[in-house]
């Protein structure tokens, strides 16, 4: 079993280093940008073969770029009109079951790629040289950076680890360019008996997230700094937004950059925490996928809906459950999705489920049935823990694992 993580090494160019990296990446970019259009003007083609074959010749003559990068643009456009195509299809499904009532428009005009993030693939594009140095391909040919990173992930370099594509990305505000290398850990098979402790993981916003375990154990990781300070970036976001002048958009990307900032910050402390309090465990993490499409939350157009909507578009759970399943397996753990309906409305006791449960939608969880009263988010945790406890014996019974696990590179 494998495991993947991505290692951020700064790279020490000099200005004509930079300048030829600079000028290969705004050329990867207008290539990104040229196929896109070549392939919405026929019939919002996906086909990475054929998009291939009909720009490549052209992508070598107009934007001089090497064969390999030629080959990742064709790529690169086919995997996101892939995406959008899926996209549309599932809001097809929703629109007919009467989930949403939107149409999805990502196709309704050609992708436009903004980033200047360019990819490249290993022994082709890259490679890494003695002395902590990479040989990086240019429209000018190679040049050898010298870089630095996190210990651990440079000894993984050194030491022979599974290199895979790589990200070359730029910094903008710092003038800074970074290489983003996956590097592929090798990792013990797990077995039921490996993972003998089950923890289930409910998250949220007045408390980002709330662990429980079967022996009744139970943390609290609270947002009551953090949230704040995202809901005052939402506010002034919408001031910039509406003032308009270039000043006020100049300073809307400084508020994205240090909003991102905070949330993804904030999300490996919380994960961190999670996976080490709870070594060889079997996590439990909710099924959020389409969960804004299944929830009857966005129905209805007034403030009061379009606030709750906002509120729970404010934080990343999704990232935060990736960074807590890559840190479980590298801490001899793991983590599984369980389904999420009902969690914070079924009474771990009785098992009696309904919207009531919950007065007002509150914190207090009180059991119509039973009576039986506690944290409503604690409530959520428990049943989560129940339901992967299910899953963990249904493993050792069996020996196969019942549902896919959230496991990064597996």
């Amino acid at each position: 079993m494998k495991t993947v993580v991505t290692a951020k090494l700064k790279l020490n160019t000099t200005p004509e280093q930079f300048k030829a990296l600079r000028t290969t990446q705004l050329a990867y970019r207008d290539s990104l940008n040229y196929v896109s259009q070549y392939a919405f003007a026929h019939g919002k083609m996906s086909n990475a073969v054929r998009l291939q074959d009909a720009t490549y010749e052209e992508i070598r003559l107009r934007f001089h770029l090497p064969s390999q990068m030629a080959c990742s643009v064709p790529r690169q456009v086919g995997a996101s009109y892939k995406t959008l195509w899926t996209k549309v299809k599932n809001n097809a499904v929703h629109r007919k079951e009467g989930k949403t009532k939107k149409r999805y428009k990502g196709l309704d005009k050609a992708p436009t790629f903004i980033s200047p993030t360019l990819t490249y693939q290993y022994k082709k594009d890259y490679t890494f040289k003695k002395e902590q140095q990479v040989s990086i391909l240019t429209l000018e040919g190679r040049v050898i950076v010298p870089y630095t990173g996190y210990n651990k992930h440079v000894a993984l370099i050194q030491r022979g680890a599974e290199i895979g594509a790589s990200k070359l990305w730029y910094d903008k505000p710092k003038k800074q360019f970074y290489l983003l290398v996956s590097l592929a850990i090798e990792m013990a098979d797990p077995t039921p008996e490996t993972h003998k402790q089950v923890v289930g993981v409910d998250v949220g916003m007045r408390y980002l997230a709330v662990t429980a375990t079967m022996q009744g154990d139970c943390t609290f990781h609270s947002g009551k700094q953090i949230v704040p300070k995202a809901n005052h970036s939402a506010r002034l976001r919408k001031r910039l937004q509406k003032k308009g002048t270039r000043s006020a958009t100049r300073r809307l990307v400084a508020i994205s950059g240090r909003e991102r900032r905070l949330k993804q910050n904030t999300n490996h402390v919380v994960s961190k925490r999670i996976v080490l309090q709870h070594p060889q465990s079997l996590i439990g993490l909710e099924h959020l996928t389409d969960i804004r499409e299944r929830t009857k939350r966005r129905k209805g157009k007034n403030a009061k809906q379009r606030k709750a909507n906002r509120t729970f578009s404010k934080w990343s759970f999704a990232e935060l459950h990736s960074m807590i399943a890559y840190k479980a397996l590298l801490h001899r753990s793991m983590a599984i999705k369980v389904d999420a309906n009902s969690t914070s409305q079924a009474c771990p006791k009785c098992g009696h489920t309904c919207k009531e449960n919950r007065p007002n939608k509150g914190l207090l969880f009180v059991c119509q049935n039973c009576q039986y009263t506690l944290h409503a988010d604690l409530v959520g945790a428990r049943n989560i823990a129940m339901r992967t406890l299910l899953i963990r014996q249904d493993w050792r019974g069996t020996g196969l694992l019942s549902v896919r696990a959230f496991c990064v590179g597996r």
